[in-house]
């Protein structure tokens, strides 16, 4: 009997987005069929002839169906700003994607010796509040005051594994999640390179603040905007060089200095006494009807994407592996691997030498060095 597993093709199709009776009319089968092929039941397995159907209407390697399950990521593991907006087909395709990070990660640390986590999980009556909570681990980490010149490079060498995603659909614009001891960071790479990098910061509070506690509903997502404000833009920077009232275009000179959108630099200029409610007001009107929430005014030339994986892929490549071998070894599309790779592969080029790869009998011992 052919070997097949009745969990990938689930997998595949809610990844892809489609109904059970969608699927069954791309690969032209009855819908109940596709019930029957996604149960755990060992007489349902589909002919190849049928597997291949299910290849070629969800674009899927037919190996994909014969691997063993993927990691799974529970539905309560991560949250979705945007919950009551989001569809459960777009939901399930995210958290697929989320699972996948994972097979990926899986994948890499049996190549390499990547970055062990030196992100800490605090409990809550540890900060008190989400501003102390980003002090302290600015503090932690040792950052001083000044601005963060790369967030993906930053969180990657504190062991954070931060990929991308590709959902054309901005209600999932970015999650986080912990696996055992290693935290995982997921960022839409259709928002503005400064939303983004608020993205990465909001989502390292969701790390920080709500591995022990509820990381749901409005509250929790309020103190991830208030994390990340303050670790993108300490208080003590602000108050150095902001003055009180400023006007837009100071602000869209001054935004360069923390690399955030000017809408953040407003709402923190407000939240730090610099804008009384009238003339915070003001400046949003004259923010939206500029188009700035839509289009960002002199904004960054290049979005920020993970070194890490650039040093992976061209480790890779030096020792002859190429794409084709990694997308057989993982059973995946091409298409899912640039997904959560920023649009690459293994096609990246190398932008920094801030990575010391160290080659040894077993496994190359790769660092992300700040």
């Amino acid at each position: 009997m052919l070997h097949y597993n009745p969990e990938r093709l689930r997998f595949a199709r809610e990844r892809r987005g489609l109904t059970k009776k969608a699927l069954a009319d791309a690969a032209d089968l009855d819908s109940k069929t596709i019930t029957v092929y996604e149960s755990d039941s060992k007489d349902s397995a589909p002919t190849l002839s049928t597997l291949e159907k299910f290849a070629f209407a969800l674009s899927y390697p037919i190996s994909f169906f014969q691997k063993d399950d993927a990691p799974t990521l529970e539905t309560g593991a991560v949250s979705f700003r945007a919950a009551t907006k989001l569809s459960k087909k777009n939901e399930n395709a995210a958290r697929r994607a989320g699972e996948l990070a994972k097979e990926l990660n899986q994948w890499l640390e049996s190549q390499f010796s990547l970055p062990a986590n030196t992100t800490p999980a605090f409990e809550p009556e540890e900060y008190g509040d989400p501003a102390t909570a980003a002090a302290m681990l600015r503090q932690q980490w040792q950052l001083g005051e000044r601005s963060i010149t790369n967030m993906v490079h930053l969180l990657e060498s504190k062991g954070i594994r931060v990929l991308s995603l590709a959902e054309n659909c901005l209600d999932v614009d970015a999650f986080s999640f912990w696996e055992d001891n290693t935290p995982y960071i997921l960022l839409n790479t259709m928002k503005s390179p400064e939303r983004s990098r608020f993205d990465a910061a909001h989502e390292l509070g969701h790390l920080v603040m709500h591995k022990f506690t509820q990381n749901k509903g409005p509250e929790a997502e309020q103190q991830a905007n208030q994390f990340a404000s303050e670790f993108l833009m300490p208080e003590a920077s602000v108050k150095s060089i902001l003055r009180p009232w400023p006007t837009l275009h100071q602000l869209i000179q001054q935004k360069k200095n923390w690399k955030v959108s000017l809408a953040a630099l407003v709402r923190r200029s407000y939240d730090l006494g610099f804008s009384t409610d009238w003339h915070y007001r003001q400046l949003s009107i004259q923010l939206a009807k500029q188009g700035f929430r839509k289009q960002e005014p002199e904004g960054m030339e290049k979005r920020e994407t993970s070194l890490l994986l650039e040093k992976t892929f061209n480790a890779l490549r030096t020792r002859g592996i190429s794409q084709k071998d990694v997308l057989e070894q993982l059973g995946w599309p091409l298409d899912e691997l640039k997904a959560l790779t920023y649009g690459h592969g293994l096609g990246m080029h190398i932008a920094s030498n801030k990575t010391v790869i160290r080659t040894n009998n077993k496994k190359a011992d790769l660092s992300v060095v700040k």
